[in-house]
């Protein structure tokens, strides 16, 4: 069976109408999901799901960039803060929490909009998601207590010798992939590779995706990142990491590796002075954009991306953005 093809709306034969917000951290996706909420009617018509892994955590609001009070009081929010640190979770644990919270929001008679930069999620639920085995949490804890005592590269060193094609896929430090591929190879004595390499499971028929993926001028984009960056590490960012840092997490945990934390948490130890690390840690943002942008670029191209070139201020890139809403609540009001 070939994964669902799905085109820049990525419309499928269905019937009920979901929004999909995606683009770079800094790019004012969860503006333009308020705002198109509101155009859609408002709370009674529109509810907004969250699709990125770092703010289903609730432990670092503010370094996660998460909606504030005032933001969510304006309409319905889903899956944000709703795991503490020591969960688990997986793509396909969000699909399943997503799809759920689409459904209640077509119940209730609104539209879902789902917003965040998490592309690997996005496209798992748009197009499907390799039908991999549940893993019992025995394999998984015991590899995980293995790289905690051994290290990622030593245990990066095994998943070479025994599975060398998923192993040149990861990164010798990245210690949650090599324990996923591990405890799926030992579940179930076939490779992640393989499994991935799986046909999809597609998404439910009765959806109707409509993807706007937020592409804005990549020097103005790297100037919010550093001028967000800067705000939230001032702002409480810094108090957020040393309390995560006092749960003594092993290191394993996802939120440990949150965009700007690093930095931040060796401000903490005494390891650097707060400037560099917050110079440090509007780098690693900017990365990151960066990463995600080709990211979406490539993997998950709109029909109308919101891009725009040359010198484009922020009215600029709120004028588009108030065009792209009227389009898309248009499309969404005449299938929904």
């Amino acid at each position: 069976m070939k994964p669902r093809q799905t085109s820049s709306l990525r419309e499928t034969t269905s019937t009920k109408s979901v929004a999909i917000i995606a683009g770079p951290t800094a790019s004012g996706k969860s503006g333009l999901a308020l705002e198109l909420g509101e155009a859609l009617g408002g709370a009674d018509r529109a509810v907004i799901i969250n699709a990125d892994s770092m703010q289903l955590y609730r432990e670092l609001p503010l370094m996660t960039a998460c909606p504030d009070a005032r933001d969510m009081a304006r309409l319905p929010h889903r899956l944000y803060g709703v795991l503490s640190a020591t969960d688990r979770n997986s793509a396909a644990d969000w699909r399943r929490m997503a799809l759920a919270e689409i459904s209640a929001a077509h119940e209730a008679g609104q539209v879902p909009i789902l917003v965040g930069g998490t592309g690997f999620y996005i496209k798992a639920l748009v197009e499907g998601l390799s039908p991999i085995p549940a893993i019992p949490e025995q394999i998984t804890d015991d590899i995980r207590q293995r790289i905690e005592a051994e290290g990622a590269e030593a245990l990066h060193a095994e998943l070479k010798a025994r599975d060398p094609k998923m192993a040149a896929k990861l990164r010798s430090t990245d210690a949650q992939r090599i324990a996923r591929a591990l405890s799926v190879l030992k579940a179930t004595g076939i490779s992640l590779a393989e499994w991935q390499a799986v046909a999809p499971e597609p998404p439910p028929d009765d959806l109707r995706f409509h993807v706007q993926v937020v592409m804005p001028d990549r020097a103005w984009l790297y100037r919010q990142c550093d001028a967000r960056f800067a705000l939230i590490a001032a702002k409480g960012g810094v108090d957020e990491v040393r309390a995560l840092l006092a749960m003594d997490l092993p290191p394993y945990v996802s939120l440990l590796r949150a965009v700007g934390v690093p930095e931040i948490a060796a401000y903490c130890r005494g390891e650097m002075g707060l400037e560099e690390a917050i110079a440090a840690g509007q780098q690693s943002t900017r990365h990151y954009a960066k990463r995600q942008y080709t990211w979406f670029r490539n993997q998950l191209p709109p029909d109308k991306p919101m891009e725009s070139r040359g010198k484009p201020p922020h009215d600029r890139k709120l004028q588009v953005s108030h065009v792209q809403t009227a389009q898309l609540s248009e499309s969404f009001l005449a299938g929904f």
